[in-house]
């Protein structure tokens, strides 16, 4: 595979997973606490410092290998679910072994984080499933646990086979895509047709897609497209995929839209308590999925 010729740090340019997030909020500020969105957007591409360096580096590497057909073969090797099994409680503790020693503004790890996420849900009073999916829907970074790239585990997700959009960040990067040069995937529809709906789109491999194809048979559906399209950003936030959208991914997108605002702006310094909001979330987990899952 690709990654086999890859050095160590080209799997791994970020500091940390938190790093690329960090980087969104540069490029997406909360509303009321920016600049107005388009010239957010401009000192996004002018802002120079080693940390813009490592994410530029992240996605020069990330749209070179994220093609139509690396795709295939990570769907061929990881919906085998055949990595490890246990209980969803336990795999986010298996999460939490991601050690983030980067960012001093905050001593939270990966379970904190998700669990912050979750009880701001909670708090506007959403449904349960939704608060779940604020519990789980980063649960897919597991991956860099079985040793994948992380720009195969997170980052702005897009879709493989067909024309990358300009809205997407770093459109440049692609130029290295060799599907960028393959008359099967450059054209604006690709292996696709208009309107054929998400259901009918691979997209670039991460850990969105990876615990959508867990939950796929547990969760409501507005839940699964929050999992699956939170990444997607060159889509809730620039529509820049219309064309591929059926009625259904139109009805459901609003729940993606709804959703974003707790992924990106509810980190806080204030560790939430574990212990006790463990039995809460774990009778939550009991109440949709299964006593175990398959990684």
């Amino acid at each position: 595979m690709q990654q086999q010729t890859l050095t160590q740090q080209e799997t791994n340019p970020l500091a940390s997973l938190e790093q690329w997030e960090d980087d969104v909020l540069l490029r997406y500020p909360e509303p009321g606490c920016a600049q107005p969105t388009h010239k957010a957007k401009e000192a996004y591409r002018n802002y120079d410092s080693p940390e813009r360096d490592t994410v530029r580096e992240f996605y020069r590497l990330n749209h070179r290998y994220q093609t139509f057909d690396f795709v295939r073969e990570k769907e061929s090797e990881f919906l085998k679910f055949d990595k490890k099994e246990m209980p969803v409680w336990n795999a986010m503790e298996f999460l939490n072994t991601l050690v983030d020693d980067s960012d001093p503004d905050t001593d939270l790890d990966q379970l904190q984080h998700l669990l912050q996420t979750a009880e701001a849900i909670r708090a506007d009073g959403h449904p349960d499933w939704f608060v779940l999916t604020g519990f789980l829907h980063d649960m897919g970074k597991v991956l860099c646990l079985f040793g994948e790239p992380q720009w195969a585990v997170v980052g702005d997700t897009f879709p493989v086979g067909c024309a990358h959009s300009d809205k997407i960040v770093y459109p440049e990067y692609f130029a290295a895509n060799p599907d960028s040069y393959d008359e099967r995937y450059n054209t604006k529809y690709g292996v696709y047709s208009h309107h054929c709906g998400l259901k009918n789109v691979h997209m670039s491999w991460g850990h969105d897609e990876y615990l959508y194809q867990i939950t796929k048979n547990y969760l409501p559906e507005p839940a699964l497209y929050m999992i699956r399209y939170h990444s997607f950003y060159s889509q809730h936030r620039e529509k820049a995929y219309d064309h591929l959208l059926d009625d259904h991914d139109r009805a459901m997108f609003p729940w993606v839209d709804k959703f974003n605002p707790y992924d990106l702006y509810s980190k806080s310094p204030k560790p939430p308590v574990v212990s006790e909001l463990k039995p809460y979330y774990e009778d939550l987990i009991a109440k949709y999925l299964p006593a175990t899952v398959r990684l």
